[in-house]
């Protein structure tokens, strides 16, 4: 899996700080700053086992739609800078209410 941590130290910086301008230019759409995300355990009725997927971090941002939301990720430095492949887009559903 590629990290941060992949990067060269002399490309880190240039990173922190597209990433940094990125989140400044969409903050009026960044909901939760997020963070990065470490290792995955998974839990399921067979038990409790360590598994491996591509998140490294995430980010919680507000938009009109799916679409909005990822043409703010456009060019995103997370994979135009950092070893990233891509950005991914979910939406936060709502908790039916209680009957």
């Amino acid at each position: 899996m590629k990290t941060f941590l992949a990067v060269s130290a002399q490309k880190r910086p240039q990173g922190v700080e597209a990433w940094n301008q990125w989140a400044e230019n969409h903050a009026k759409f960044i909901v939760e700053d997020g963070g990065p995300l470490g290792r995955t355990r998974r839990v399921a009725k067979d038990g409790i086992s360590d598994i491996r997927n591509n998140l490294v971090a995430y980010v919680v941002v507000t938009a009109e739609s799916r679409e909005e939301a990822a043409k703010m990720f456009l060019h995103h430095p997370h994979f135009a800078i950092f070893p990233g492949d891509g950005v991914e887009i979910m939406e936060g559903l709502q908790i039916p209410p209680k009957a």
